[in-house]
């Protein structure tokens, strides 16, 4: 055999994005959000290989994606088979915030107020989204003070509802898809989906969606309405809540001392009000 320098062989190429794609199977219990992060690399030319190597710093630009929906995805990544750095989820910041306004009747239009009655019950009853998407109207009693939730976990008494609620049955009651709807949230129109109907159940990422532009809308009018005494804390709130994510409010709710719904949040939220008494102090 001779011996001497050879040439080195070549790089196998990789395989295109979408085949690449194609081979991995979605972690159980994640394929939505996996399938999300493969649509947004597909959109930047980006196979798994490439996406090990960028992180998903170009995704999230190119989505606007809130550092806690980057934290998850990093997180379902890893799970998928994908080498990316662990991210961990954010603190709520600020540790402390007015919520109060995301909770305000503003007028009739439904979608308005299916917020507000999601927020107002978020108060004080913190579930996660897939609690509130799987959440009955039969599970929920209202008696003459505050309305009450039972669901298998155990039951909640929630305060400061009764308003936002009776408001967003009035208003349901007009339509009859919704009127007849089992659901708390229930989908307002059509989706881009075959079995997607009026009154049926929204996903996750759309009640993520419901949350963010109702956050947005209500920084709009704060700013809109402040007198010139309230305009600079308008304008903190505002600033505040265009960032605001459900999973944030939840945990600032949890932090103000609403009672726990389930243990994810819990532990973030004491270190968000340990954190807040230092300061104080």
């Amino acid at each position: 055999m001779r011996g001497g320098w050879q040439q080195p062989l070549p790089d196998m190429p990789a395989p295109p994005p979408a085949r690449s794609w194609r081979r991995l199977d979605a972690p159980p219990g994640y394929e939505a959000q996996w399938r999300r992060i493969a649509e947004a690399a597909l959109e930047l030319g980006l196979g798994p290989e490439q996406l090990g190597e960028t992180g998903l710093e170009p995704l999230s630009a190119a989505r606007g994606w809130k550092p806690a929906t980057v934290a998850l995805y990093s997180k379902v990544a890893r799970y998928g088979g994908i080498a990316l750095p662990r991210v961990a989820t954010p603190e709520p910041d600020p540790p402390e915030l007015d919520l109060r306004p995301l909770t305000t009747i503003r007028g009739e239009d439904p979608e308005h107020l299916r917020a507000v009655a999601w927020c107002a019950l978020a108060l004080g009853w913190p579930a996660p989204v897939a609690a509130f998407r799987s959440l009955r109207r039969d599970q929920v009693r209202a008696t003459a003070r505050r309305l009450l939730i039972s669901t298998d976990d155990g039951e909640w008494s929630v305060p400061g509802a009764l308003t936002a609620w009776h408001a967003w049955e009035a208003v349901r009651a007009r339509f009859p898809a919704l009127a007849a709807s089992p659901w708390v949230l229930p989908a307002l129109r059509r989706g881009p989906g075959l079995d997607s109907t009026v009154g049926g159940r929204l996903s996750n990422q759309a009640l993520q969606t419901t949350f963010a532009k109702h956050a947005g809308r209500t920084a709009k009018h704060l700013r809109a309405t402040a007198g010139p005494s309230r305009r600079e804390h308008a304008e903190e709130l505002a600033l505040a809540y265009r960032e605001l994510s459900y999973d944030s409010y939840r945990r600032l709710a949890l932090a103000a001392g609403a009672p726990p719904v389930s243990p994810r949040g819990v532990v973030r939220a004491a270190r968000a009000t340990a954190r807040s008494s230092r300061l104080a102090g």
